[in-house]
């Protein structure tokens, strides 16, 4: 059985119990960061192989995993922080094993953009999750387009390389809606700045950036 373990975002204490008896149980471990997962796993007691399985050896890993499982050994794939699958590898994994008849189950647990989402002040009964916008200005301001109209709650991951940019992108494609920025969750310097796409964009020019970023953007009011 393939099992999708969910993991901390960042505060270790946040890992659940199911988790750590799955992690104890399995055969083998998928992570996207060996050392990371490592880590986690040297932090619960717990002494497993691992597979890499990240998003530039999704299909030759995934095809290694397969035929572990395959021969009735157990699985856990993890990622670096969250749940597997959520803006990380694990789509392609699950849909192979669903396509060959093999188990897939999940231990369910935290995930960045539902914190965000909730203690961001914004509608939370209908939203959409984008992930990364793209790189490059053109493609990402396209990408922001795209929902423009929609009268959901959206919400976007953002490195802290690209945020200022990224942010500038979203006041022109949306105009100075409300939004919330959320970074660090669950850490010591967990952070969620609340405000306008300006006032937001003005907060990042202006300090230091670090750590994966979370935008929630409020729906457009006229859809």
């Amino acid at each position: 059985m393939l099992y999708l373990v969910a993991t901390p975002i960042g505060n270790l204490g946040d890992i659940t119990l199911r988790a750590i008896e799955t992690l104890r149980q399995v055969d083998i471990v998928a992570s996207e960061d060996t050392r990371k997962t490592g880590r986690l796993l040297k932090h619960l007691g717990i002494a497993k192989p691992q597979i890499a399985f990240f998003e530039h050896n999704e299909l030759r890993s995934g095809e290694r995993i397969l035929r572990h499982l395959r021969e009735g050994q157990s699985v856990a794939l993890v990622t670096s922080a969250g749940t597997p699958g959520i803006a990380d590898p694990g789509f392609t994994l699950v849909r192979d094993c669903i396509a060959e008849g093999i188990k897939v189950t999940m231990i369910p647990g935290a995930s960045a953009f539902v914190m965000a989402l909730v203690l961001s002040g914004l509608p939370v009964h209908s939203f959409t999750f984008r992930g990364f916008p793209p790189r490059k200005p053109g493609p990402r301001r396209r990408f922001y387009e795209a929902n423009r109209e929609s009268p959901y709650t959206l919400i976007y991951y953002e490195s802290p390389h690209r945020l200022v940019r990224s942010l500038g992108d979203a006041l022109q494609v949306f105009g100075d809606r409300p939004a919330a920025l959320a970074n660090d969750l669950t850490k010591m310097y967990e952070k969620v700045t609340r405000g306008t796409l300006s006032e937001l964009l003005e907060h990042a020019q202006a300090g230091k950036l670090f750590g994966e970023y979370i935008i929630v953007i409020s729906g457009d009011s006229h859809a």
